[in-house]
């Protein structure tokens, strides 16, 4: 019994991994680029959520994603127009590398600056301790409502990519951008919204990452590794396969905690790692 508590609480952790990796699994579907600031990106929101209760105290850290969903739309939606259009369509994969590398260290030393490099975490409250039992395993009520809300992202993503018109135009600007142009339609409009759903997505990521466990200033790296592994595993570009990639990383990380509470994530990078020699390709064998 133990064994099935500890496989379906790495399930319901697992849905929040698939959540870290979406927002990069859009950018890398669509742009065709890697954004190695996206961890740092996750961290912030931890952040800004942080600050948020400290200074609305009321307010449930749940109830606050909502205005940090929205500011880091438009923080990616002005960050890709004014910055990141410049380098996508360039044919040297390593301009994209770098410049998001660099924005990453400047990110990380803002933050250092602004927060410390104390750990900080965010209270959910009673909700943090309440659970439910089924058949009779103790679920907990916050892993529960952080999976539905995973999930409910998902199905939403996956109702605008395949049932609107935009939708269609992101799938298009995936294939081919030239073609795209002689329909009339920006690709760097599309950009621009791809980058703040996928700042939007990693923002929810960071707040219920931050409800679960610590972080730090230094934590972007970490996140960021497990964003990679995420979407490899899943397949590039693939975002149920990310879902499914970050349910296997949850489940095996939390079996492993059980033989070794010290080594559980390395675990978890062996499977990345096994992962990738035996589908190379990712679980949805989606190709780059």
């Amino acid at each position: 019994m133990i064994w099935i508590e500890t496989i379906v609480n790495g399930i319901l952790f697992g849905g929040l991994y698939g959540l870290l990796g979406v927002g990069l699994a859009l950018i890398v579907g669509v742009m065709r680029v890697v954004n190695i600031s996206h961890g740092e990106f996750i961290v912030l929101a931890a952040f800004v959520g942080v600050s948020l209760a400290g200074a609305v105290p009321t307010l449930h850290p749940l109830v606050l994603l909502v205005p940090i969903v929205i500011a880091f739309f438009a923080l990616g939606y002005g960050l890709q127009a004014v910055l990141l259009n410049r380098i996508v369509e360039r044919t040297d994969p390593f301009a994209a590398i770098l410049l998001t590398f660099g924005l990453a260290v400047v990110m990380r030393n803002l933050m250092l600056e602004g927060y410390g490099a104390d750990p900080r975490t965010l209270t959910a409250g009673t909700l943090a301790y309440a659970s439910v039992r089924v058949f009779g395993l103790a679920i907990g009520v916050l892993p529960l409502v952080m999976l539905g809300l995973s999930t409910a992202l998902f199905l939403a993503l996956q109702v605008v990519l395949t049932r609107t018109r935009f939708g269609r135009i992101m799938r298009a600007t995936a294939d081919n951008r030239d073609v795209v142009r002689l329909m009339g339609v920006n690709p760097a409009r599309v950009y621009n919204v791809v980058m703040g759903l996928a700042l939007a997505l990693a923002s929810v990521a960071g707040v219920l990452l931050a409800i679960r466990s610590n972080f730090t200033a230094y934590s972007g790296v970490e996140r960021l590794l497990l964003s990679f592994e995420v979407v490899v595993l899943g397949g590039l570009g693939s975002f149920w396969g990310a879902m499914l990639g970050g349910i296997l990383l949850g489940v095996v990380q939390l079996v492993g905690l059980k033989f070794d509470p010290n080594a559980g994530p390395l675990y978890a990078h062996l499977l990345f790692f096994v992962g990738v020699l035996l589908r190379p390709n990712g679980l949805s064998g989606a190709r780059s």
